[in-house]
């Protein structure tokens, strides 16, 4: 018979691993604007099977051919470095900086971040009107309407975004479409 006071050692099978805590990050991308860059870019996280959780491109210096990638991606922060290190070593890669790191170092708060969504909702009566309500108390602007829908066209920060939609869903959401943040950082030095 056993002693049920006395437990048998641990099994190192039973040890779980420590997970380190995961971030989200914004990093700007600086790339020659060139068919294929975009690809190599996303191939390289894609590859290494962290997600982006948001993109947005587009040529920013057209004399340059230069463009700008913006991509929140999340991961602990060893792994977000080496990231980083490896879009450095792409040939057409100008420059990466992680504006969430840079505006802590700095001193100044986080970047300005900034996406566009348009989202439809379709409903009748009280919903109706509390639709309009929240789009005035969220400042986005109604750019199409009938009298079974609006169409909303709503700025900010990503999460204003979410609360927008999150509270439009019982409202009658039919549709949305975001852009993706857009980044700065903040302070008078540039990229």
């Amino acid at each position: 018979m056993t002693n049920p006071a006395v437990q048998p050692p641990a099994s190192a099978y039973f040890i779980t691993p420590e997970k380190e805590a995961t971030e989200a990050r914004t990093l700007a991308v600086l790339v020659d604007n060139e068919p294929g860059v975009l690809a190599r870019v996303i191939g390289m996280f894609s590859g290494r099977g962290y997600n982006i959780e948001s993109l947005t491109v587009s040529e920013t210096e057209h004399e340059k051919h230069l463009s700008r990638i913006t991509i929140v991606t999340r991961g602990a922060p060893h792994v977000i470095e080496q990231l980083k290190s490896q879009l450095d070593r792409i040939v057409p890669v100008h420059r990466v900086v992680d504006l969430t790191t840079s505006a802590g170092a700095t001193g100044e708060s986080r970047p300005i971040e900034r996406e566009l969504a348009i989202v439809k909702v379709a409903g009748h009566g009280e919903k109706r009107v509390e639709a309009l309500r929240l789009a005035d108390v969220f400042r986005a602007k109604v750019v199409d309407s009938s009298i079974e829908h609006f169409v909303f066209e709503i700025t900010g920060r990503p999460s204003k975004l979410d609360k927008f939609v999150a509270l439009m869903a019982p409202l009658g959401l039919v549709e949305i479409c975001r852009t993706g943040v857009a980044a700065l950082s903040r302070g008078k030095e540039g990229m």
